[in-house]
């Protein structure tokens, strides 16, 4: 057991993590299990009322936090949330980008153009302006973005076109960033879950069994996997991670 452990401080002592996308599902667990290893966070997204319920929840976890209610898709609400982080918890070390959004009509003939339009911009415009904003804070201090997509990336199905083409460039978005960025210590990795209980599964065309939901992965194994990746040394960096249900 390492000193850290012994003092209770958590493998996330010391830092400052940034979910964007906490209200609830993977970006709620991430941002509890941050807390959990002892890190404080910023917890971003739209609806402020859910926000806050995490916040409470981290309060009491005994670490500080930052509530920013902010559209992920507006670049001056993005900017204004990393700035009231930097300003509360001291500089950055670690953003997790868990927002994700889908539609019932995914396929493709189906889809309309503000269906397309919809699935881009809450999977692909949400990362690219949280990446935008992190960038600079992160520069020089071994920052870590990390990114998730999805399985649907690498193991192709029918979540839709539009969901397809969006994680697929959230991919590119990362690996991107990071060969542009490295020299500047910046890492990324992206993480692809399989199917998992949040409430992204009310979303598909054809109601999920209980069968296949008993089966698939849950929030906290993901946020598992994110804080794993955060809690790295310097030297060590996983461009990518699957995690599945080991049972579907």
């Amino acid at each position: 057991m390492t000193s850290t452990e012994e003092s209770g401080a958590g493998r996330l002592a010391g830092k400052v993590v940034l979910v964007a996308g906490a209200s609830s599902g993977m970006g709620r667990a991430t941002a509890l299990a941050c807390a959990r290893e002892g890190a404080d966070v910023a917890v971003v997204a739209r609806r402020r009322a859910a926000l806050e319920v995490v916040a409470a929840q981290i309060r009491a976890l005994g670490r500080r936090v930052v509530s920013c209610p902010a559209d992920l898709t507006d670049p001056s609400a993005v900017e204004s949330a990393f700035t009231r982080t930097v300003e509360q918890l001291g500089l950055l070390d670690v953003v997790v980008i868990t927002a994700g959004t889908n539609i019932r009509e995914r396929a493709l003939s189906v889809l309309t153009q503000q269906g397309w339009e919809e699935v881009l911009a809450g999977n692909v415009e949400t990362a690219f302006q949280v990446t935008r904003a992190a960038v600079p804070r992160l520069r020089g201090r071994g920052g870590r973005i990390i990114y998730v997509s999805s399985l649907a990336v690498q193991r192709p199905d029918t979540s839709g076109v539009a969901y397809q083409a969006a994680k697929h460039a959230v991919v590119g978005l990362a690996h991107g960033t990071m060969q542009e960025e490295k020299a500047n210590g910046i890492r990324t990795t992206v993480i692809f879950p399989g199917v998992t209980d949040t409430p992204l599964l009310l979303k598909r065309p054809v109601p999920t069994s209980p069968e296949v939901v008993a089966k698939a992965l849950q929030p906290e194994d993901v946020a598992a996997a994110c804080v794993f990746v955060a809690a790295l040394p310097l030297r060590a960096n996983v461009p990518e991670l699957q995690i599945a249900p080991s049972q579907l």
